[in-house]
C-alpha cells in the first residue's frame, strides 16, 4: 500500500514504518523533514504538512496519529488547547481531502480509551459510553467526530489506544527508573484499572486493519487483559526483580500533576472485543509476557 501518516516519527508510527518497511511505501508529515528522514530512513518521503499533498487520491490510506503529548506537560489552559488543536485540526483537515478527493483512501485515525471516561472494574468494549465527562473524554470525542465526517465517503477506523508499552519509550520509560531502583510501588489505592497493548501488537493490529475491510468505526486498542495499577506495579518490579513495599499516595500525585493525575489515579478495563472478533491473535496478551519483552 501507498500510506501517508501523520505522527510518524512518534512511538507506534516509527515502529510501523520500521516493521512494514517492505511492504508498504510511507509519506510521512513531519515538522521536522531533516530530523525526520535520519530517524525513518531514506526510503520515507517527508513532508512538512497535509498542506504540502497535493494529490491524496495517491494514496491507498491514511494513518492519522498525530498529536502532542497527552502526559508531557502539566494540563494548563493553555496546554489542553494545544492538545486539542494538535488532534482536532489535522483530522479535520484530513476528513476534507478525503471527502473531497475522486479516490478515496481508507482513513484510520487514533483516538485513545480516554474516550470512556472515568470506569470501574467492568470491562467495556467499543460499544461502551463515558460514564463520567472529563477533559480527556471531551478531547477523544470530538477527535473521533472530525474523523468519522468522512464516514460517508470511506471506510474510517478509530484507534482508541490504551498504554502502550515499548522497550523504546512511551509511557513506560518514564515510569520504570523508580522501579529499577527499588522504590516503584501503586498509585493511590492501586485498584484503578489499566488497559495496555505491547508495541509489536498495536502495530500488528493496524497491520490487520488495513488488511481487513470489514473491520470499521472504533477499535480498542488494547490487550485482552486489562490490570488494576496494583497488578501492574508488582507484576513490574517482579519482572525486574525489585522489591514491591513503596506507593505513590493520591494527593502527591495530585499536587504534582494537577488534573493530569486523572490520567494516573483513575481508569478503564477495556477490551479488545473488535479485533478478536475479527480474528485478530495477540503475540502479549498478558501482563507479564508483554513486561518480560520490554524490560
Amino acid at each position: 500500500m501507498n500510506i501517508l501518516l501523520t505522527g510518524g516519527t512518534g512511538l507506534i508510527g516509527s515502529y510501523f514504518i520500521k516493521k512494514y518497511s517492505s511492504q508498504h511505501t510511507f509519506t510521512v508529515t513531519s515538522r521536522a523533514p531533516d530530523k525526520a528522514r535520519r530517524q525513518l530512513g531514506g526510503a520515507v518521503t517527508v513532508v512538512k504538512s497535509v498542506d504540502e499533498i497535493n494529490n491524496i487520491s495517491a494514496f491507498d490510506a491514511v494513518i492519522n496519529l498525530q498529536g502532542a503529548g497527552i502526559a508531557d506537560k502539566r494540563w494548563s489552559a493553555q496546554r489542553k488547547q494545544r492538545l486539542q488543536n494538535s488532534r482536532w485540526q489535522v483530522t479535520e483537515k484530513l476528513a476534507e481531502m478525503i471527502t473531497a478527493a475522486d479516490k478515496k483512501p481508507l482513513f484510520v485515525s487514533g483516538s485513545a480509551i480516554g474516550y470512556y471516561g472515568p470506569r470501574d472494574a467492568e470491562p467495556v468494549n467499543e460499544e461502551g459510553t463515558p460514564k463520567q465527562r472529563d477533559f480527556a473524554v471531551e478531547l477523544c470525542q470530538q477527535w473521533e467526530q472530525k474523523a468519522l465526517a468522512a464516514s460517508e465517503q470511506t471506510r474510517v477506523v478509530l484507534l482508541r489506544t490504551g498504554v502502550v508499552l515499548s522497550a523504546e519509550g512511551g509511557a513506560l520509560a518514564k515510569m520504570i527508573l523508580p522501579y529499577k531502583m527499588g522504590l516503584g510501588g501503586p498509585l493511590g489505592n492501586g485498584t484503578q484499572m489499566m488497559s495496555w497493548i505491547h508495541i509489536d501488537d498495536m502495530v500488528r493490529a493496524i497491520e490487520y486493519i488495513l488488511q481487513h475491510d470489514t473491520i470499521q468505526g472504533p477499535v480498542n486498542m488494547t490487550a485482552p487483559g486489562p490490570v488494576t495499577n496494583k497488578a501492574f506495579s508488582r507484576t513490574l518490579t517482579s519482572v525486574l526483580k525489585r522489591p514491591h513495599i513503596f506507593k505513590v499516595p493520591a494527593v502527591v500525585l495530585k499536587t504534582a500533576m494537577g488534573e493530569m493525575s486523572s490520567m494516573l489515579l483513575e481508569g478503564q478495563a477495556v477490551v479488545p472485543d473488535k479485533l478478536r472478533d475479527h480474528g485478530f491473535e495477540f503475540n502479549y496478551p498478558t501482563i507479564r509476557a508483554a513486561l518480560k519483552d520490554v524490560t
